[in-house]
């Protein structure tokens, strides 16, 4: 505790400059999710990655799309989109009985959240929920996120270099300190627990520093990760091994 209070003295939160979120939920994810490419209109089908798509470190697309109701004014008027009225009048009786739609009767159609399509178009690390460690994910601006994934997106951070802070033992340590334990020894990678998480400031990380944590992110290398990060804290190996019971 000693440890994590010193931390939270000296570093600033993650979300100072950057932003956590978490994907779309659309309240039934057996009609919004498919992955026929012809379903309905090209422009109304958005790429989605699933936590099942983050494999070895990577994100690998399995084609699966969101039936997308939005645009960036708001719902679309499905007057607008002959093959999207068609598919979601053919499935009214179930979308309608969604909580969400019993709220809004005339946009009976809406995911429980809205979309923002900018966010499709920017790099952004993906962190899945319930696992045993911290392992971010980066999307080179390919995909929008489900709501099983957490995302960060920055302009400040080299998502790389960020990337590899997170996943080092030092990124475990605050995730450990704040997150829940689940059975088997998984953690809950919940956005509150994530803003929690302190970070130096991107400008205080060297040219040097930031070249071994973007090899460490890429390679998949914590311990390579940790030395760098160790450093960067100003934290000796055998304290944090102490505050994670290793």
């Amino acid at each position: 505790m000693a440890l994590l209070r010193r931390l939270e003295d000296q570093f600033p939160i993650l979300e100072s400059n950057a932003k956590v979120g978490i994907g779309v939920a659309t309240g039934n994810d057996g009609i919004y999710i498919t992955k026929d490419a012809d379903l309905v209109e090209h422009s109304r089908l958005l790429k989605l990655a699933l936590a099942k798509d983050l494999v070895g470190g990577e994100l690998r697309w399995s084609g699966h799309y969101l039936v997308d109701p939005w645009n960036s004014n708001g719902l679309v008027d499905l007057d607008d989109y002959p093959q999207l009225r068609k598919y979601y009048t053919e499935h009214a009786s179930a979308l309608k009985r969604r909580h969400t739609a019993e709220k809004n009767s005339r946009g009976w159609y809406k995911t429980i959240d809205r979309v923002n399509h900018a966010l499709s178009a920017k790099s952004k690390l993906y962190i899945a929920d319930i696992r045993n460690h911290l392992d971010p994910v980066l999307d080179r601006g390919e995909t929008y996120p489900h709501h099983n994934l957490y995302f960060i997106q920055s302009d400040q951070w080299d998502l790389e270099v960020l990337g590899g802070l997170l996943m080092s033992a030092v990124g475990q340590f605050f995730i450990e300190s704040y997150g829940v334990r689940m059975r088997g020894g998984y953690f809950r990678f919940q956005a509150q627990y994530l803003r929690r998480i302190r970070v130096p400031a991107p400008k205080t990380v060297s040219g040097d520093q930031s070249r071994e944590l973007i090899n460490a992110f890429r390679q998949r290398d914590r311990q390579r990760a940790t030395q760098v990060a160790l450093a960067l804290y100003g934290i000796n190996s055998r304290l944090l091994e102490t505050a994670l019971g290793h």
